[in-house]
């Protein structure tokens, strides 16, 4: 069986010269490879406790719901502003170039729940600070976050210092 890191391609120069672009879309689209994601990810944090699993529009629903499914677990979404019908809380948060919105129903996240977040990708950190804020405006506990991919080169793991990170890969540069 191939490594983890074998089903992601990997894309010169996208989106500008000088960036290696990390496509997930080649992990999917191996039923191999899925499997392998979900497994390598859920076995990371097979020691944590915790009630609930949250994950971000639109491939934290992707490996968060098998890994919600697998442990017998509620999933939780957060998505972009005005995508949610009922009752939602929201945080705005800067991107490299402009501000992006999230939301997730407020009824979503009940007090003292332990939660982990789910997601494919790890950069800068700043879209999974902003979920940190919003579970714990809710009065969620973040127990935990994991990851197919991180990109340590652009310190996203330094931006969450005091919450456990975990990816199932980590590459060195950006």
């Amino acid at each position: 069986m191939k490594k983890l890191e074998e089903y992601v391609r990997s894309i010169p120069d996208f989106p500008e010269p000088g960036i290696i672009f990390r496509d997930v879309t080649s992990v999917l689209q191996d039923a191999d490879g899925l499997h392998l994601a979900i497994d390598t990810m859920q076995d990371l944090v097979k020691d944590l406790e915790y009630d609930v699993v949250v994950g971000p529009e639109s491939r934290g629903f992707i490996f968060g719901t098998p890994i919600a499914y697998n442990n017998r677990k509620p999933f939780v979404l957060i998505r972009k502003k005005g995508k949610l019908p009922c009752e939602t809380v929201e945080k705005s948060y800067d991107l490299e170039y402009g501000q992006a919105t999230i939301e997730m129903h407020k009824d979503s996240i009940k007090e003292g729940q332990r939660v982990l977040i789910v997601d494919d990708l790890i950069a800068t950190g700043g879209t999974t600070e902003a979920m940190i804020q919003l579970i714990e405006s809710l009065g969620g506990k973040v127990v935990g976050v994991v990851v197919l991919m991180e990109l340590a080169g652009l310190k996203g793991r330094e931006r969450l210092a005091g919450y456990r990170l975990d990816s199932a890969i980590c590459y060195p540069g950006k």
